[in-house]
């Protein structure tokens, strides 16, 4: 009998208790998980991201364990039918069948992958292993692509590593003056609050960039109201306003930074009022801004997707990464430059293998030593190992095409709602000889899959995650899975075994499969404990996460997010470790930078970048921007949080917002069902007027599916460096429906 069942069953019987983290965003805070035999609750957790609070959706997270809708057996398309459910056999052979035709009939990269930023660190890096090793494909990218690739790019280019925040949330409470740029943390991530309003009690100034008056934005000393679009223009003013007030630090800058020069020389031609034509923020805004930043003996400047979501994301980073060094931030306690992570673990999801380019450790794939490094811990030669796939939307856009993927398995995401252009990306679905879908409830994807397969949910399994500060954090089960459900890791190793059987003896069984490398003398077996992290896989895909990540950590040793000193023991014992922690017996890294930059001579490195307009301008016939974002109560493509009571009744479906100003001139009233048509599609949902959005510009959350999918409307333009889509703004006309 499990512990569950005697709790349940027997009178007295004390109810179980899992300390672990909210399943949502990357602030991940700690919580504790309650079984009274009846139901799960949740209770508050003393925990330094969000000490003791947390938001709607935490509270609410344990109602989808038991929810009616839960998915607890395969389900198995007939030809041209409905869904059926169908037993674990029949399924998994389904899905090794359609892989072994596919790519018989065309090729590896005729199979693709398709991951989410929720996965812990442990699915991460066996789904990235099992692209690369058990498919052998170069067709893998994830939904944090749409995330947080821009500065993650940005950040890499600049300092030589991406890790969102380089420094403890704590000392956003420390900062004198806080800058933040697209970021709503008081409906994105609520219980980060906390941090603002130390800084406030402190005498700290709150500035906000945002083209609507958020939550945030009300409670900011300053906001700023750009056009959307604009962001990069109003950081090279205020950087040039920085070098007019004499407000550089230039001693920082000669010790400790390359490229200064012609960035001072670009920056030079954008003036406060002809920035203040281009984006509508006043000249005296720009000036308090950037004198708020740069006479404070401390600073934070804060990005997250309202400035990264942009084909010209990387760059508008990047201009803020320059503001940031010109006034010497990065590295000082209290001080620097960071971006807000969107998802829960879309720091360590990417640090481990499911972006195209990426191997375990945030190491390039391309990169001969990389390669050699990660192939070794797999057992694998490194010819073996395919090159660089392409970024997200790319890859679902050429699904189905002549020279794209012919089938897609995904796990833990829902492009049919999340995906830019959405329309277009839900017709390749369609059209892909096989769809296969891992998730725990019927997403709008799972919808369009031929096979489905149910996994288990945050509470039924064991894992690490990675939040925004880049602190390794450990997720306890609280119970197993219901009956008929596996965990993800299960449902890799069983589909890899039948895989590597079904190949024998064919072409596609020319690459042998992960081979386990030789233990050196004296080492123990993976799983041991603390010393795990040192020994070889005792199979190639473990199903036990505790062994996965004593592996992650072997694969992940040198490279820029090196785990090799992060035991799970070590988690627990200090609240979480932050990386990079090379040594189980060293220090980890709470705040980088603090006397070198990870770059071959140790400098940061400035990049000139110049405004240029959105991917798509308004005209006569789409006269309006369209931007998008989060509400409070619902969560990315609501597949979770559209299912519990609560979070239902508190935002219970999609709006539309604009200006009254603008509501009158298309004579529409509060309430009424109104239009959004795009270049790519429409959308429609109720008008909600306020006065907190400029009067050229709608607003729509994108939670919701059908009719009022906000992803129906916005554009597919991909910024060139990292992927990322421009979901922040297009060019729409919006009419009374």
């Amino acid at each position: 009998m499990t512990e569950r069942a005697r709790s349940a069953t027997q009178p007295g019987v004390a109810p179980r208790d899992a300390e672990t983290h909210c399943p949502y965003c990357a602030l991940q805070c700690g919580m504790v998980l309650r079984d009274t035999g009846e139901r799960v609750e949740v209770l508050p957790r003393q925990f330094p991201t969000n000490r003791g609070g947390l938001c709607q959706k935490g509270w609410t997270a344990a109602e989808l364990l038991d929810h009616p809708e839960r998915l607890t057996t395969p389900l198995l398309r007939e030809p041209g039918g409905e869904l059926r459910p169908a037993g674990w056999d029949e399924a998994m052979a389904r899905v090794a069948t359609g892989i072994r035709t596919v790519q018989a009939g065309h090729g590896r990269d005729a199979v693709a992958v398709f991951g989410g930023g929720g996965l812990t660190n442990e699915k991460a890096y066996a789904l990235g292993k099992f692209a690369r090793v058990a498919l052998r494909t170069r067709h893998i990218d994830y939904n944090g692509r749409w995330c947080m690739s821009s500065a993650a790019a940005a950040g890499i280019r600049a300092f030589g590593v991406d890790r969102g925040l380089p420094f403890p949330l704590a000392d956003l409470g420390r900062a004198r003056t806080l800058l933040l740029v697209g970021a709503n943390p008081a409906e994105t991530m609520p219980p980060l609050m906390r941090h603002l309003a130390d800084q406030r009690q402190r005498g700290g100034r709150l500035i906000v960039i945002d083209p609507r008056v958020t939550a945030t934005a009300r409670q900011a000393d300053l906001h700023l109201q750009p056009l959307p679009g604009t962001d990069l223009a109003v950081a090279n003013a205020l950087l040039h306003i920085a070098l007019t007030e004499g407000l550089v630090d230039r001693a920082y800058v000669a010790a400790r930074t390359e490229g200064f020069e012609e960035v001072r020389r670009t920056v030079a031609g954008y003036w406060p009022a002809e920035v203040e034509r281009l984006s509508g923020v006043p000249v005296a805004d720009l000036e308090a801004t950037a004198r708020a930043l740069g006479t404070a003996d401390s600073a934070i400047i804060l990005t997250a997707r309202g400035a990264e979501q942009h084909a010209k994301g990387v760059d508008t980073v990047s201009a803020f990464v320059n503001l940031a060094l010109a006034l010497g931030l990065p590295g000082r306690p209290g001080s620097g430059y960071g971006c807000l992570t969107g998802q829960g673990n879309g720091q360590g999801g990417r640090e481990h293998g499911q972006k195209a380019d990426q191997l375990p450790g945030y190491r390039r794939i391309d990169d001969p030593a990389a390669r050699a490094h990660v192939a070794g811990v797999w057992g694998v030669d490194p010819d073996e190992l395919p090159g660089p796939g392409v970024p997200a939307y790319r890859l679902l856009d050429s699904l189905g095409t002549p020279d794209g993927p012919r089938a897609l398995l995904v796990f833990g995401s829902n492009p049919v709602v999340s995906a830019p252009r959405a329309a277009r990306i839900t017709d390749r679905l369609r059209g892909l000889d096989l769809l296969v879908v891992a998730d725990f409830l019927l997403s709008e994807t799972a919808a369009l899959a031929d096979v489905v397969l149910p996994v288990a949910q945050w509470a039924e399994e064991d894992g690490t995650m990675t939040n925004l500060e880049g602190r390794v954090l450990r997720r306890r089960a609280l119970r197993p899975p219901p009956p008929g459900v596996r965990t993800d890791l299960a449902v890799l190793a069983d589909l890899a075994a039948r895989l590597e059987a079904g190949a024998q003896g064919t072409p596609l069984a020319q690459g042998k499969g992960p081979r386990p490398s030789p233990r050196p003398a004296g080492e123990p077996a993976a799983g041991g404990g603390a010393a795990a992290g040192h020994g070889p896989a005792a199979e190639p895909f473990p199903t036990d996460p505790r062994v996965v990540f004593a592996e992650l950590r072997r694969a992940s040793a040198g490279g820029p997010a090196d785990y090799a000193g992060v035991s799970w023991e070590r988690i627990e014992r200090d609240e979480g470790v932050f990386w990079p922690c090379p040594d189980p017996d060293g220090p980890d890294t709470p705040r980088l930078f603090a006397d070198t930059f990870p770059t071959p001579d140790g400098r940061a490195r400035f990049h000139p970048v110049t405004h240029r307009p959105a991917a798509e301008e308004v005209c006569a016939e789409y006269p309006l921007h369209f931007t998008t974002g989060r509400v409070l109560a619902q969560y990315q493509s609501g597949t979770q949080t559209r299912r519990v009571d609560a979070l239902r009744r508190a935002a219970p479906g999609a709006f539309v917002e604009l200006h009254p100003d603008l509501a009158d001139r298309l004579g529409v009233a509060d309430g009424d069902e109104v239009r959004v048509t795009s270049r790519r599609g429409e959308l429609r949902a109720p008008a909600r007027l306020s006065t907190g959005i400029r009067s050229d510009t709608v607003f729509a959350p994108f939670h919701w599916a059908g009719a009022a999918r906000a992803n129906s409307v916005t554009n597919d333009a991909v910024d060139p460096i990292s992927g990322m889509p421009e979901f922040k703004i297009c060019a729409v006309r919006v009419e009374k429906a």
